[in-house]
């Protein structure tokens, strides 16, 4: 029992009816810049047609298997990249069922790369529940990160050969991208040049692919698909910059998370990178900061303050206003409409977001 062919509690997924209705939250907890109107009911109608699909799809005969699979994605999530390419499918036909089973390949490809850096960031919790690795084990983690990418191998076979190596090529960026991010940047390489190719490697690709596909295969036209692609990479990086940059500035958890998360773990973001490379000596503590890992909370408190009225907050902000603004630039290519309204809305929601 595998991909969309798996049943639920004994009923085939095919039979089990939508969990949408008029005038419903959409599945996606992306949020404010959703447009309103036949747009944003389409998108909600497909929302929880991925939902339903994305539930089959992590089912097992086994209950623990069943569980293990089930855990983050019960979790919840902002569906971001079915998102996306239910967004993209409506500049053609967006009803067609390969659209949304190319956005449940994406969100299963991203679910499965949770479990995985979970376990290499040694992570306790993942969107407010247990990390699978910390409930169980570091094992049981990756093996479920496998089992995902197994389910969403099975649902791309379906869509053609195409599609199977557009997913392949997907993959091998993430691998690259986590490769490059685990050893660091090579003797004279450039570590914010080298931070913005990880980024563009480990989020972006699969955000580009996501649209890709819903274009693709709602049958929008090559260039479209082509503008969509790369305006999607863009924004892939914008949301995981913008990610980094709330990590420092939300106050109390406002964005979910626990404020410098990645300061106490050592995670070098483009803040810290500029930190990092300035020559200023009244960045000087800053830089003794944030060179190793901040765990003591006295001096994670220090870091965290000078980091948010540091330059190099403001130059990582004016980094993400540049992804952002690249990204709009590439939707000359989609016509006048809410589609690209919406998109356009996106831009804007990435370098303003709160959480």
């Amino acid at each position: 029992m595998t991909g969309a062919r798996a049943e639920i509690d004994g009923t085939p997924a095919e039979a089990r009816p939508a969990v949408w209705h008029r005038g419903s939250t959409p599945a996606s907890t992306i949020g404010p810049w959703l447009p309103e109107g036949e747009l944003g009911l389409s998108l909600a109608e497909g929302l929880a047609r991925v939902e339903v699909a994305l539930t089959a799809a992590v089912g097992s005969e086994h209950p623990f298997v069943r569980e293990a699979a089930g855990h983050l994605m019960a979790a919840g999530g902002k569906r971001f990249r079915p998102m996306l390419a239910l967004l993209a499918a409506q500049l053609g036909d967006a009803s067609v069922p390969e659209v949304t089973q190319a956005a449940v390949v994406c969100e299963l490809t991203h679910l499965a790369t949770l479990y995985h850096d979970d376990v290499m960031d040694e992570a306790a919790v993942r969107r407010g529940a247990p990390s699978a690795n910390s409930r169980w084990s570091n094992s049981v983690a990756i093996l479920t990160g496998d089992l995902l990418f197994a389910r969403a191998s099975d649902l791309v076979a379906d869509l053609g050969p195409q599609a199977v190596r557009i997913q392949a090529r997907t993959f091998e960026r993430l691998v690259t991208g986590q490769i490059r991010e685990t050893v660091g940047p090579q003797p004279g390489e450039d570590p914010v040049a080298h931070h913005l190719a990880v980024l563009a490697d480990k989020t972006g690709s699969l955000v580009a692919t996501s649209a890709r596909f819903g274009a693709g295969f709602a049958g929008a036209a090559e260039p479209l698909v082509s503008a969509l692609t790369a305006f999607a990479e863009e924004v892939g990086v914008a949301f995981q910059l913008s990610d980094d940059l709330l990590d420092i500035v939300s106050e109390g958890g406002a964005s979910g998370k626990s404020p410098g998360t990645d300061l106490r773990e050592g995670i070098a973001t483009l803040p810290v990178l500029f930190a990092l490379a300035a020559d200023d000596p009244a960045d000087a503590r800053l830089r003794e900061l944030v060179s190793a890992p901040v765990t003591d909370d006295a001096d994670h408190a220090e870091a965290l303050a000078l980091l948010r009225t540091s330059t190099s907050l403001a130059r990582a902000t004016e980094v993400l206003g540049q992804y952002a603004d690249r990204a709009r630039a590439r939707l000359h290519a989609v016509p006048a409409g809410d589609v690209r309204d919406a998109l356009s809305a996106l831009c804007d929601y990435v370098v303003t977001r709160t959480s």
